[in-house]
């Protein structure tokens, strides 16, 4: 169990409800040590002597008011507590008030408020009365050396004291240029207007604090663990340059954007905006004619034109029919060329046959 660090007592009219107070809140940062970049080594702070030089264990370190230059009173914890006790050991409550009264900018720092010894009912009482009324308690406490404001608030069964930063210590936004209701720059139409209430409405849930956590410190984690495994321990990553955006002078089109996040397609209007912003792309150039034999590996030859079926097919049939009828033409002259000779030659044969049987008679 954490230890109280805080004991007093809530008071409001003559009731007195002992109460113990816990941090309600911890810190779940990274835990990140100074380190020489020179030879990694952890840097370390002392507490010394001004004077002297030499370090000051926390057995002799006490605190002191400078009340002039130099000059400083020692203030003790006892010291603090004497100089009101009550205002040191008492949550005083001022007034109750209605919880949307106070803005969520002056809440501060959370602590749990759990009952002392002998207080359970009166502290059941009170919570069951902040219930009951739908109302916080406005009180004083001195928690360590300042006061603060407070607020006490029933959260589930729990009292929690929330302290409050008083008015002095919340900044004014006068020298913020906050668009008002009446600026023309900044005048929502109506149908702006029903398109965000449908979006607020279609992201509308109910509270599940137990679905948010902290992804930016798992990730710092995740690379911690990622450059432990690659022996990248002692690197020192240095920042990429990083690149000009241009500035766009476009009219953000809220309507489209609305529509977008509704998931609808976006406007024409707005289609055209967003065509505005991007640069058109590049023409194809044609290509230059090669020739055959060069860089015929890397290029394929431009495709011909197809000629419909049917065309095909009758130029086809047209170049069968005339290379057939020029192979006949051609045989039928060889054929005849080769007869001719062959009577010629039989008429030579037959005038010379007399001729030899004379002789031979």
């Amino acid at each position: 169990m954490a230890r109280s660090m805080w004991k007093g007592a809530i008071s409001f009219g003559l009731v007195h409800i002992p109460v113990e107070m816990y941090p309600a809140a911890s810190d779940q940062g990274l835990d990140l040590t100074m380190l020489d970049r020179r030879d990694f080594a952890p840097i370390g702070f002392k507490r010394y002597n001004k004077a002297t030089g030499k370090e000051v264990s926390w057995d002799d370190i006490v605190k002191g008011y400078e009340y002039k230059d130099g000059e400083y009173v020692v203030l003790t914890d006892e010291d603090l507590r004497r100089a009101n006790p009550e205002a040191t050991q008492t949550i005083d409550i001022l007034a109750f008030v209605n919880a949307d009264q106070v803005p969520l900018i002056y809440y501060e720092q959370p602590y749990y408020l759990a009952p002392g010894k002998g207080g359970d009912k009166v502290y059941a009482l009170l919570r069951e009365t902040l219930r009951e009324v739908g109302k916080i308690g406005i009180a004083n406490v001195v928690i360590r050396v300042k006061q603060h404001l407070a607020a006490l608030v029933c959260v589930g069964d729990t009292i929690v004291l929330n302290t409050l930063r008083y008015p002095d210590e919340i900044r004014p936004t006068d020298e913020l240029k906050i668009p008002g209701a009446d600026s023309k720059a900044a005048q929502v139409t109506d149908k702006e207007l029903q398109m965000a209430k449908a979006l607020v409405e279609g992201m509308s849930e109910k509270w599940k604090p137990q679905q948010y956590h902290d992804t930016y410190r798992e990730d710092v984690l995740a690379l911690i663990k990622k450059k432990v495994a690659a022996n990248q321990t002692k690197t020192l990553t240095e920042p990429e340059p990083e690149e000009e955006k241009p500035a766009k002078t476009n009219v953000i089109d809220l309507v489209s954007l609305l529509q977008s996040s509704l998931g609808k397609k976006p406007a024409k209007a707005a289609a055209s905006d967003d065509d505005d912003d991007d640069e058109p792309p590049p023409r194809k150039a044609k290509k230059p004619a090669r020739d055959e034999d060069e860089d015929s590996d890397e290029t394929p030859p431009p495709r011909a034109r197809k000629a419909p079926a049917h065309a095909a097919t009758h130029a086809g049939a047209r170049r069968t029919t005339a290379a057939k009828s020029t192979t006949a033409k051609t045989a039928t002259k060889t054929a005849a060329k080769r007869a001719t000779a062959g009577k010629t030659a039989a008429k030579s044969a037959t005038a010379k046959a007399p001729a030899r049987r004379r002789k031979a008679a």
